[in-house]
């Protein structure tokens, strides 16, 4: 029986065994393959034009339309494989114009997108621009841009919104222009998430408006979202930071974050108490370290550390003895930060033999002194003008491998000339200087003072050529006295040799 060719399964039969598939022009590896070569056409023309390095300026435009070269060569690549323009190539040409900052082609090529293509502008390519916009310091073309976005068939979302907020709020200037932003983006059906609420805080933390950015914290709030830990920790550690803001004020903002239900870790404590502490509030300090114990969060050496330090300053020494106690009995292991404080603080109140056994107790215990701890025995031996106390120091620290640093050496001179041992302090300074130490004007003025008192004008004289030598700049007093001690007849008074002397100088 002869099967009719139009029939049913015969046509199955054709459809599963043709020899000759579909016209290869309407197949999707074609068009891929052609949007490939417009491609690189395209690439190729830009490189011989020059992008992205600086292109040859004759040839930016073509003469017939102004436009531009490269908008020019993306139409014709793409026309030589007769298809359409893709979003890929256009973001192709506007990262090369950014390249060269080429702000009015980029004009051209917004305008062509938005009048003469179809496709639906991805969100990412007008973001980059929009970024672009802003570090190059052109905010309101990047808000023009971000209003004009509907115009490219693209519909914004909360990224966008949030991009064109944190380059508003990087300067003051540019603040005022973020209430308007927020009221444009509503038509655009655009819904302020929490990542708005955080992108305002943190840019308003950075630029140290600490005021707006808990006053955004409380709008966020009333608007039903659950307290930001990430926020709130953001606002304290720049709160902390603003050394003009007052105590008072901070301690405020503090207390109103704990109201919102506000949990601080230790790293929001430290930064709390090491605030206080700088602007002299011990006590402050102090109450917000018992806060931490009392919400169940452990202080740290660190924060004990800090408050001791305080007390230290402020001369609390009871306090000082109570506290250093509690951090022994809470546990912890104070380092050698800890036993500096608590070291300075007992020779503030002369009591030199309590601190040197607490420097032999802690290296007992393995925590070994350094040459902070040894220049605070140092300077409080010194000052009480122990000397042979002081060179047992020094001895000591040599002996241990601790380097001895320009502090060192100075609270040493001081200490020897403030008693009169010239000879030592002018040893002491050839060691000072081979080092290229330099004492402090006002002693090495005093040692030349002394030297020129006992009649050895020569001794002071090469002490001054040796100093000079090393670039060191005396006082005038010092010139004064050599003046006054080489014989000269000539007479004047200390005042007008300061105005000489500063006058040379300047």
């Amino acid at each position: 029986m002869v099967r009719h060719p139009l029939s049913k399964s015969a046509n199955k039969y054709l459809r599963k065994f043709r020899k000759w598939p579909h016209s290869p022009y309407k197949t999707s590896w074609h068009h891929n393959f052609c949007e490939t070569q417009a491609m690189q056409m395209l690439k190729n023309s830009t490189i011989e034009m020059g992008f992205p390095q600086k292109p040859q300026s004759h040839n930016l435009y073509i003469q017939n339309n102004n436009t531009p070269f490269v908008l020019s060569a993306l139409i014709s690549s793409f026309k030589a494989y007769n298809i359409d323009p893709t979003p890929k190539a256009y973001f192709f040409v506007v990262k090369t114009l950014t390249q060269n900052s080429n702000f009015q082609d980029i004009v051209h090529v917004l305008n062509h997108i938005e009048q003469n293509e179809k496709f639906e502008t991805p969100e990412f390519m007008l973001m980059y621009l929009i970024r672009f916009y802003g570090f190059a310091d052109r905010v309101q073309d990047a808000v023009d841009l971000f209003n004009r976005m509907p115009r490219f068939r693209c519909t914004p979302t909360v990224c966008s919104l949030n991009l064109v907020l944190s380059l508003l709020c990087r300067k003051k200037e540019c603040l005022k222009m973020v209430p308007q932003v927020l009221l444009e983006s509503r038509p655009m059906n655009i819904r302020v998430e929490e990542s708005t609420f955080r992108v305002l805080i943190k840019a308003l933390c950075r630029i140290r408006r600490v005021d707006y950015a808990f006053e955004i914290l409380n709008y966020m709030m009333e608007d039903g979202y659950g307290l930001d830990v990430k926020a709130c920790s953001l606002i304290v550690s720049s709160l902390c930071e603003q050394m003009d803001l007052s105590s008072v004020v901070a301690l405020v903002v503090w207390r109103d974050m704990r109201k919102l239900g506000f949990c601080p870790d230790v790293m929001d404590y430290m930064n709390m108490i090491r605030f206080l502490v700088k602007q002299g509030k011990a006590k402050d300090a102090l109450n917000i370290l018992n806060q931490m114990k009392e919400s169940g969060v452990k202080p740290d050496i660190v924060c004990y550390t800090i408050v001791l330090s305080g007390i230290v300053a402020e001369g609390d020494y009871v306090k000082l003895d109570e506290l250093f106690d509690e951090t022994i009995m809470s546990g912890l292991v104070p380092d050698v930060y800890t036993y500096n404080v608590y070291i300075n603080g007992l020779c503030k109140q002369k009591k030199v033999d309590e601190a040197c056994t607490i420097v032999t107790s802690m290296e007992e215990l393995g925590c070994k002194a350094n040459v902070v701890t040894y220049n605070t025995l140092l300077g409080a031996v010194c000052v009480a003008g122990d000397l042979s106390k002081a060179r047992g120091l020094m001895k000591e620290m040599r002996l241990k491998g601790i380097e001895l640093n320009l502090h060192t050496y100075r609270i040493m001179l001081d200490g020897l000339v403030g008693k009169g041992e010239i000879s030592e302090a002018c040893n002491l300074l050839e060691e000072m200087s081979e080092k290229c130490f330099y004492p402090r004007a006002s002693t090495f003025d005093d040692i030349i003072f002394h030297i020129c008192q006992k009649g050895l004008y020569t001794k002071a004289l090469e002490l001054m050529k040796k100093i000079v030598a090393k670039n060191f700049t005396p006082g005038a007093t010092a010139w004064e006295v050599l003046i006054l001690n080489s014989g000269s007849e000539i007479k004047y008074s200390e005042t007008t040799f300061d105005s000489l002397f500063n006058s040379k100088k300047s």
